[in-house]
């Protein structure tokens, strides 16, 4: 086994292979491309195909451009989501549709996707179609994601029958965030001959993490270290977004008025928004909203330890991937 740097490394080679030494034209279309792929995170999604293939084969090279495709598609997402989200950020560079326009951004994104396919038409034919069928339902899975958080951005936070249930909003989560992450160890595994058993249990691991993943990142925009997490602590709280948090605070307040009154108040200078932040995270604290949110993390994380557990390899193999679980659920950042 490597380590999972050895397998990001492996990733990046692949992508600036595929994507920066090509040069393709027009550059009008394939600029955007390069641009959001060279600052591209962490490249985890790949690099957990690629590990999970090699933990039932030698013959990793395999997997290394359907973790490209799975790289791609995910950035193409992002690419789309700022548009919805008419932001103009990401990773700490303008987003694609402020550097050029928003009809650039969708096409460049549109392109994104035929070349993930385009990569995925080198997979072995024994195994093609079983992984397009996983990519295709999970890249819907993603679209469905989109689709609730953008409905539950519509309905109120302060009336029983429509406001956004835990259960609605962990089930968004999973389609928006957990299934890509699934999804990529799982068509790892079946690219290194895993049995099907096996390739279900570490979607399983993957879902799950992923659930853990996104409540963490709700937790650090009100808990975090600035310097740590990158960005400006309360930009969730300022921006009313129905994170676990603020749902189960809702959940859980019998007087729901105090929190309205914050909440629908839009702030407009720099002082306001500090006291918008602090007092929400007052309600937060007395509601011992921190806490309960650390408990449910801890139980997806668990529950994605059981489904690791069960998977029939070697313990060392399955210690890389406790490591990153373990290092997802200490993360700052």
């Amino acid at each position: 086994m490597k380590t999972l740097a050895e397998y990001q490394q492996l990733v990046e080679a692949e992508i600036k292979k595929q994507f920066f030494d090509k040069k393709t034209q027009p550059k009008e279309l394939f600029e955007p491309i390069e641009y959001i792929l060279e600052e591209g995170g962490k490249r985890l999604r790949p690099a957990l195909c690629v590990l999970a293939c090699h933990l039932f084969s030698e013959q990793i090279a395999q997997a290394v451009k359907p973790a490209v495709a799975l790289e791609t598609f995910h950035n193409f997402t992002l690419l789309h989501d700022d548009i919805m989200d008419k932001a103009d950020m990401r990773r700490g560079r303008a987003t694609v549709h402020k550097k050029w326009n928003e009809n650039t951004a969708i096409l460049s994104g549109d392109a994104m996707v035929i070349l993930a396919y385009q990569l995925l038409e080198e997979i072995d034919s024994k195994y093609l179609s079983q992984v397009l069928k996983i990519f295709n339902q999970t890249s819907l899975d993603v679209c469905i994601g989109q689709q609730y958080d953008m409905n539950f951005e519509l309905r109120p936070l302060g009336t029983q029958t429509e406001a956004v249930s835990e259960s609605e909003y962990l089930y968004m989560i999973s389609k928006k965030t957990s299934v890509l992450i699934a999804a990529s160890l799982q068509i790892g595994a079946i690219l290194g001959g895993a049995k099907a058993s096996d390739a279900q249990n570490l979607y399983d691991f993957g879902e799950n993490l992923g659930i853990a993943f996104q409540l963490q990142d709700d937790l650090l925009d009100v808990y975090g270290n600035e310097a740590e997490f990158g960005k400006k602590i309360g930009g969730d709280i300022l921006a009313n977004k129905k994170t676990f948090l603020l749902i189960k605070a809702y959940e859980l307040l019998h007087s729901k008025e105090q929190l309205n009154e914050i909440i629908y108040f839009l702030p407009q200078s720099e002082k306001e928004k500090q006291y918008k932040i602090l007092k929400v995270t007052e309600i937060y604290n007395s509601l011992e909203i921190k806490e309960l949110t650390e408990q449910k993390i801890l139980f997806f994380y668990h529950k994605a330890l059981q489904a690791l557990d069960t998977i029939e390899i070697e313990e060392f193999k399955k210690k890389i991937l406790k490591d990153f679980a373990m290092n997802l659920l200490n993360r700052k950042k």
